[in-house]
Order: C-alpha cells, then sequence, then structure tokens
C-alpha cells in the first residue's frame, strides 16, 4: 500500500508542478506568466497577471506538498481549490466526456481528496 501511495502522490504532484512552471515559465509547451494572465483576464478572471501568478504558485506549492507528503492536506486543498476554480470558470460547461470538459478537474480532486483522507503512507518526509 505505502509503494502504491508514493507512486500516485509523485505522478500527481509532478504534474501539478509542470502546469504551474507552465504558466510561470512557460516550460512544456505552457504560454508563461504575461500570456497565462492575458488569457485569464479575457475570460474574466482578473486581474489577470496576478490570478496566473496565485494559480501557478498552488500548483507548484500543492504538487511538491504533494509529492513530498509532508503537509498532504494543505495541498490537497490548494488542488482542490485550483480544480473547482477551472471546473466553474473554464471546463464545466463544457460537461463531462465531451471536449475541454471537467473529468481531468474531477479525478483530480478525487484524489487529492482522497488522499488527504487516507494520508500519504509511510515514505514521506
Amino acid at each position: 500500500m505505502a509503494w502504491g501511495l508514493l507512486i500516485i502522490r509523485v505522478i500527481v504532484g509532478l504534474t501539478l508542478i509542470g502546469h504551474g512552471t507552465q504558466k510561470w515559465f512557460g516550460w512544456f509547451g505552457g504560454y508563461g506568466l504575461k500570456a497565462t494572465g492575458g488569457w485569464l483576464h479575457s475570460i474574466n478572471v482578473k486581474p489577470g497577471l496576478f490570478m496566473a501568478f496565485l494559480i501557478g504558485l498552488a500548483e507548484i506549492v500543492g504538487g511538491l506538498l504533494f509529492v513530498l507528503g509532508w503537509g498532504l492536506p494543505y495541498g490537497a486543498a490548494l488542488i482542490v481549490i485550483i480544480m473547482l476554480g477551472a471546473i466553474i470558470t473554464v471546463h464545466g460547461k463544457n460537461g463531462w466526456m465531451k471536449a475541454n470538459g471537467f473529468e481531468y478537474n474531477l479525478i483530480l480532486i478525487a484524489i487529492a481528496i482522497g488522499l488527504a483522507l487516507i494520508g500519504p503512507g509511510i515514505y514521506t518526509l
């Protein structure tokens, strides 16, 4: 069981860190802070640049807490908040299992809440 929890934490956490670095630095095919901020502003998430910074920060910190297992409930809370925001602002209107739908966000919410309830396992800091 401990290895399974570690695998889930590391893969989910690194994926969120990757999404945060897409927003901040444009890594992994992302657009960087300025372009992400402009896009957020265009969908009425204002102030766009500041929100891009906060969302990227929450993804990086939440992902890091998830990977390390230290402060897992806080990392999980950040993930849930980010994914709910993504559903409300972008993906919810597209439905479930449709193009650009909210199923990915929902899976991450389920994983975050599930691990927060189970705990990080023995392989943590």
